[in-house]
């Protein structure tokens, strides 16, 4: 099985603490901050923690629908989660599936957000340049967003 890794990090002003709660409310926040992107995460199975199966059900901007993803770990001590796609047209048919490993680590007064993507191919097809640079800027964009979002709404975070 053939895998492309993609790297995206992130610098913020806000504790590694407070991104990390932020976060948690993921499927709460993204279709609010980045509707184009992100129309709706549901909760199938579980309670948010590992094992929890989404249905994340995507916005006009991207050209999937929908998929399913798994959550794989999730230390909310080390400020760090990791979660696999594994059914849906995100895959486009290449792809066995997709992880995520997300870490928030902190830095002086900020963090920094480190996302590592990790695309496994089904056969020696891959993920076109072209859509692993929108992918990155999406999930770069979903950060700023959501960083935004918690600055705004310091009440709740």
């Amino acid at each position: 099985m053939t895998t492309v890794t993609s790297e995206i990090e992130v610098a913020s002003s806000i504790s590694a603490a407070k991104v990390f709660k932020v976060f948690k409310d993921f499927e709460n926040i993204a279709p609010k901050v980045n509707p184009a992107v992100f129309k709706s995460i549901e909760t199938i199975e579980g309670n948010g923690g590992v094992g929890t199966i989404k249905h994340l059900t995507f916005g006009d901007a991207v050209p999937f629908t929908s998929g399913k993803y798994k959550v794989d770990a999730f230390d909310e001590s080390n400020f760090s989660y990791s979660y696999t796609f594994f059914e849906g047209d995100n895959l486009m048919g290449i792809l066995h599936s997709i992880t995520q490993h997300v870490k928030v680590i902190p830095s002086g007064e900020g963090s920094i957000f480190k996302q590592t993507v990790i695309y496994n191919c089904i056969g020696d097809e891959k993920p076109s340049e072209e859509n692993l640079k929108a992918e990155k800027e999406m999930y770069e964009q979903t950060y700023k967003a959501i960083e935004a979002y918690a600055t705004a709404h310091p009440e709740l975070y």
